[in-house]
């Protein structure tokens, strides 16, 4: 047996079967290759789902965790710690946001959006107890906790782990009449992805963002936006809403927050809502440990300097004409916004998964999104001719039919 049959192995034998990963095991990473036990490259195009949008191991961010490794790395919250401080600051001003929430994960940032957005709505707009509404988006993801899947619309999500959290109601995605029809005096928040990315890299028609803006403006209700992964770059601006000028009131951070080191996840507000949160209703362990803030910090600093929205826009832009360009009798839609490219395989010539493995023997790894959708997504980092490395397997397989 190979040493990655023997590392599959040792996995499946002791680990839940929770995911069905591609057959690779990686065991080394910089920049946007990975080496797996075997010795075999690849370039990453998924990014840990945006996760690494600052690529593998950033000098900067490693420099950033070593630096606080050899001081402190947990403190909880029963304490202060030096780091918290100007990260939260930083994350403030790169938001645009009065105050920051810090958590672990994105899951975790949602839930905090939750909680905030419920608690907002008895103590603010004045919501009868225990009848506040949150309205979510068919396709939507947002985790995988018990209320989070309780405003899921993918059965797979559910079934087997009801009874679920009420208060959610779940509309049609870019349909601002339903929204319209749907939002009354109990809604408290609007929850969704700007582009959903685990739905398959939906994009909504232009303008939609900005009339949920207007519709849950004039209705004293709060917009949530879920960047987790669609921010810091991914789609061409900091922040997939600053494509239509939409400032959320609640934007739930994550994934490249932490710069693919360290789950760093945050809600950010102004205070007419963080003022929701007081000392005892709300916290986390590792929330705003000292690590976390010194890699979150440095993870900012690489997108901003880095000028990585700007990349993901030009580099984006480029990598979608050029797929489109590909004549494949496979592929029903090509779509995306900067970096974040999704192409979905016609259910006649199969899934998806066997393309991503094609891909995955020439070297080129990605993932299948609900089943007809190859997501693609590299580190932002990447560079011209590696995209056309790219896209010469890409197009092979494709074409393979």
């Amino acid at each position: 047996m190979s040493r990655t049959g023997r590392f599959i192995a040792e996995a499946e034998k002791w680990g839940a079967r929770n995911y069905e990963p591609l057959p690779v095991v990686i065991e080394k990473a910089e920049r946007i290759w990975v080496w797996d036990v075997d010795g075999q490259k690849y370039l990453d195009m998924l990014s840990a789902y945006s996760a690494l949008n600052q690529g593998h191991r950033h000098p900067k961010i490693i420099s950033a965790l070593i630096d606080q490794l050899e001081r402190v790395t947990l403190t909880s919250r029963a304490f202060h710690n030096d780091m918290m401080g100007p990260f939260l600051q930083k994350l403030c001003a790169t938001a645009g946001y009065e105050k920051v929430l810090l958590m672990n994960t994105g899951t975790e940032a949602v839930e905090t959006s939750l909680k905030a957005a419920r608690k907002w709505g008895y103590e603010e707009k004045g919501v009868a107890p225990d009848k506040a509404e949150i309205i979510a988006f068919e396709n939507n993801f947002a985790g995988r906790t018990i209320s989070v899947v309780s405003f899921s619309s993918e059965e797979q999500y559910k079934k087997g782990f009801g009874p679920f959290t009420p208060g959610f109601k779940v509309i049609p995605f870019d349909d601002a009449e339903a929204l319209e029809r749907t939002i009354n005096e109990n809604t408290v928040a609007v929850i969704l992805e700007p582009i959903q990315g685990e739905g398959g890299v939906i994009i909504p028609s232009s303008g939609y963002l900005t009339k949920v803006r207007e519709i849950t403006s004039a209705n004293n209700t709060l917009m949530i936006a879920d960047e987790i992964q669609t921010g810091f770059g991914r789609t061409g601006k900091l922040f997939a809403c600053d494509h239509e000028g939409v400032r959320p009131d609640v934007v739930a951070l994550g994934k490249a927050l932490g710069g693919g080191v360290l789950p760093v996840s945050a809600m950010v507000a102004d205070n007419r809502v963080m003022k929701a949160f007081t000392p005892g209703v709300h916290g986390s362990t590792f929330g705003g440990n000292p690590l976390a803030c010194a890699v979150g910090m440095a993870s900012i600093d690489v997108v901003v300097e880095e000028n990585l929205p700007d990349r993901s826009a030009e580099l984006g832009e480029y990598f979608l004409k050029q797929l489109r360009s590909i004549n494949s009798q496979a592929v029903k839609e090509t779509r995306g916004k900067g970096l974040f490219i999704g192409i979905e395989i016609l259910r006649s010539y199969g899934t998806a998964r066997p393309f991503c493995e094609k891909l995955m023997k020439l070297g080129l790894l990605c993932k299948e999104t609900h089943e007809q959708t190859i997501r693609l997504a590299p580190p932002l980092v990447i560079e011209k001719h590696e995209i056309d490395w790219a896209l010469d397997r890409i197009e092979r397989v494709l074409t393979a039919v």
